[in-house]
């Protein structure tokens, strides 16, 4: 075995060392919230030194969150709001996107600047006149009040422009040829071309609908239209800080974006939309 050989082994096993640290301190807050949800009440989840694994663990724990507070419901508008968000968001980011990339008008550039622009805007500022919005276009306590924001969003025009300006021209050119109209272009072509950007978005989209806490709170006073985490919150207060409830309805929670995850996840991956180009 060669010197050259021996160290670049070396190297590998240092990279897989600290790529598994870092796995671990990432999920570690994770395997802390199921492990502190199985823990029976006889369990002391303050002890010390803390215990990961539980010495009884029972699902009790999230038998009684499902049947103390209504959490089917809860889960049912989380799940409604968030891919009513994500198919609506999708539409319309593309649909602004598309010109921004491929058509060529006065004051493009500067539109695109001037919606980039808005990410530096934190959404505290322009939260109040988005309630008095709201209000006066009678949304409030509604599903459409809290998809309202978030429509569009500027990250998403800027992902999806980016992807269509990576579609090669004689792609477009050649639809063009056929008879394809705008609309055309956009929905056959355009679109099945940038599909990772789009499940990359939709990822992004349902991941920030569905942890939403701070814009339900504010325009949903109606219990029966509580997303989960407005019933993650009432559970907290329901049983004074019973953290093994608390982390139970926490899992019940984030195990929706868990699935999504593991099931969109081989969508993201680049496509090569250039070999359908001959030379």
């Amino acid at each position: 075995m060669t010197w050259k050989t021996q160290n670049s082994r070396w190297q590998i096993v240092v990279m897989y060392g600290l790529l598994g640290a870092i796995a671990i301190l990432t999920l570690f807050p994770l395997l802390w919230l199921i492990s502190t949800s199985l823990k029976s009440p006889t369990e002391n989840i303050l002890q010390s030194p803390p215990q990961l694994l539980p010495s009884q663990p029972t699902i009790g724990n999230f038998f009684k969150v499902w049947q103390s507070l209504p959490f089917g419901q809860y889960l049912y508008n989380s799940t409604l709001v968030a891919v009513l968000t994500v198919g609506l968001n999708l539409l319309f980011c593309s649909l602004a996107a598309y010109p921004l990339a491929r058509l060529s008008f006065p004051g493009r550039n500067g539109i695109f600047i001037a919606i980039v622009s808005t990410i530096m805007i934190p959404f505290q500022i322009v939260m109040i006149p988005l309630y008095i919005l709201t209000v006066q276009l009678g949304l409030r306590n509604s599903y459409l009040g809290m998809i309202f924001p978030s429509l569009a969003s500027a990250f998403g025009i800027f992902l999806l422009r980016q992807a269509f300006m990576g579609v090669p021209k004689e792609i477009e050119e050649a639809a063009r040829m056929d008879g394809s109209s705008e609309l055309g272009l956009w929905w056959h072509i355009m679109l099945p071309a940038v599909r990772p950007a789009l499940v990359t978005l939709a990822i992004f989209v349902f991941i920030g609908s569905w942890s939403d806490f701070l814009w339900p709170l504010i325009v949903i006073q109606d219990e029966n239209l509580y997303t989960l985490p407005l019933g993650v919150a009432k559970l907290a207060g329901t049983f004074s800080l019973d953290w093994r409830l608390v982390a139970a309805g926490s899992v019940i929670a984030i195990a929706p974006v868990l699935l999504l995850f593991l099931l969109l996840q081989r969508y993201i991956v680049s496509t090569d939309t250039s070999s359908g180009v001959k030379g």
